[in-house]
């Protein structure tokens, strides 16, 4: 039994020290291995005399890095600006080409009524409707456009206008101060369609250093010692000769003097169904719009009271007009009548537009629209009532004409001040007419 027990022992111990000498050879071939590795790759050791060049190299690598990344971040958040700034003014431009697709859809849309209405009465006679349903033409159809009018002013017109329809305005010398307010107010709003029919050189330059579309017209001596030389009213009968070729072209003109501050689009508020849309001097409702005004006569007795038709005249500083027959007759009768005497433009305007064919006298067959006048407001409207009404304050005018008031200038700004920046007691130091 001790034998046996003890041979077993001596055969555990056996076993035993085998395994622990295993152990030690494998321990001292990870080691030879490790050894290895490490004489790879450090052949100079890790704390010999050459270890700071191996430190330095790496340390130097790291900053480097480090640079090269900070470095291509701000290369990066240069290059994202840059590409944040492009895709702003592209979206700017889209959404300028949005509202140019969109007015002309609006005016498509518009025509479309009306060249409806004008088959409807030009085309094969037909029968009244019943009671209440008839309804005559107001809209005359436009005319065929002639390109060899003037090649140049098409060309022009092709590239400014929206819609076959813009803005014009005639300036010289004299109005420059006024032409930059009315400008500017255009820009504001963001209005793409004008164009200034510059009368004198000095006119053109300053409108071709602010980028502004202007049109020289070509060497007329009769238009141009008026258009270089003259005052408002002379300046102001000119466009009545000068907007013919416009219509002739086929185009649709929103005639505008330069006295006139911008707030809205005016295109958004036009009607189009008349060949001339103007606005009015009148100040209130009566007035613009007409009213019956009785003339009282006591010697007539029974009959002492005669009734009368009356309406303020319209502004033919402001007014809209479309490329039709009775338009271009309407601009021939003014410019011929103008022509020949010394008479005020927009008193000529209104005779002919109001005046009735009688003996000795054909009257012009022209259709009219009175424009809203709180929306296309003259400055005695504004002056006189509008500043003064905490409620009319609120409202936005399309534009606001200086036409009552000889200083232009000051008022125009002031109304700048007041709509645009919003200083409340901007219209107060002026008093409601002229001193």
């Amino acid at each position: 039994m001790i034998g046996r027990r003890d041979g077993a022992l001596m055969r555990n111990s056996s076993s035993n020290q085998s395994l622990l000498k295993s152990r030690i050879a494998i321990a001292i071939a990870i080691g030879i291995f490790l050894g290895c590795i490490f004489a790879f790759f450090f052949p100079h050791g890790a704390f010999s005399s050459n270890s700071p060049h191996f430190n330095h190299h790496h340390l130097t690598r790291s900053i480097s890095q480090a640079v090269s990344t900070s470095c291509e971040s701000s290369d990066h958040l240069n290059m994202l600006k840059t590409e944040f700034v492009a895709v702003s003014d592209k979206n700017a431009e889209l959404k300028r080409q949005v509202n140019v697709l969109i007015e002309k859809l609006r005016l498509a849309e518009q025509g479309k009524d009306h060249a409806e209405k004008q088959v409807l009465v030009l085309g094969e006679p037909h029968k009244a409707g019943p009671f209440g349903t008839v309804q005559g033409l107001r809209t005359n159809p436009t005319i065929v456009p002639d390109d060899s009018v003037n090649p140049r002013l098409a060309k022009i017109l092709e590239k400014v206008a929206v819609g076959k329809e813009l803005i014009v305005a005639l300036a010289n010398s004299n109005v420059k101060d006024m032409l930059e307010v009315w400008f500017k107010s255009i820009q504001k709003v963001g209005i793409p369609n004008y164009l200034v029919v510059a009368l004198d050189d000095e006119i053109a330059r300053f409108c071709e250093s602010n980028d502004i579309p202007v049109y020289k017209r070509d060497p007329d001596k009769g238009i141009d010692s008026v258009g270089k030389t003259g005052g408002n009213h002379a300046v102001s009968g000119l466009k009545f000769h000068i907007l013919r070729e416009f219509l002739q072209l086929g185009y649709s003109v929103l005639l505008s003097d330069v006295d006139i501050v911008y707030l809205q689009n005016p295109f958004h508020y036009l009607y189009r169904d008349s060949d001339v849309e103007s606005m009015s001097d009148g100040h209130n409702n009566m007035t613009v719009y007409g009213y019956n005004d009785v003339f009282d006569e006591p010697a007539m007795g029974w009959a002492r009271y005669a009734h009368t038709m009356r309406i303020w005249v319209y502004n033919s500083g402001f007014f809209y007009i479309r490329p039709t027959i009775p338009s271009i007759e309407l601009l021939d009768r003014v410019a011929n009548r103008l022509s020949r005497g010394n008479a005020w433009d927009q008193a000529v305007f209104n005779e002919e537009l109001f005046f009735p064919s009688h003996p000795g006298y054909d009257g012009l067959y022209a259709s009219r629209r009175t424009m809203d006048f709180y929306l296309f407001m003259n400055s005695k409207v504004l002056f006189k009532t509008v500043r003064k009404n905490a409620n009319l304050r609120k409202l936005k005018p399309v534009i606001v004409h200086v036409n009552y008031h000889p200083d232009k200038l000051p008022r125009m700004q002031a109304v700048v001040e007041f709509y645009v920046n919003g200083k409340q007691d901007a219209l107060s130091p002026f008093p409601d007419g002229s001193e």
